[in-house]
């Protein structure tokens, strides 16, 4: 979840993606927020990154 909000995707574009509704994204993202302790998707990613969780936009 965290490498397609790092892509720039929003909840609908990850929610084309096999098995998973826009409520579930929704879940996902929330649950990824909290446990980084970010207020925003872009905090969540630079917060991953910084504790070397996850890859490279597009990589």
């Amino acid at each position: 979840m965290l490498d397609l909000m790092a892509r720039g995707l929003d909840n609908a574009s990850i929610a084309q993606r096999p098995f998973l509704s826009e409520k579930t994204v929704r879940n996902r993202v929330s649950d990824v927020l909290a446990k980084l302790q970010a207020r925003t998707r872009a905090e969540a990613v630079a917060r991953a990154r910084d504790a070397g969780i996850g890859g490279e936009p597009g990589g």
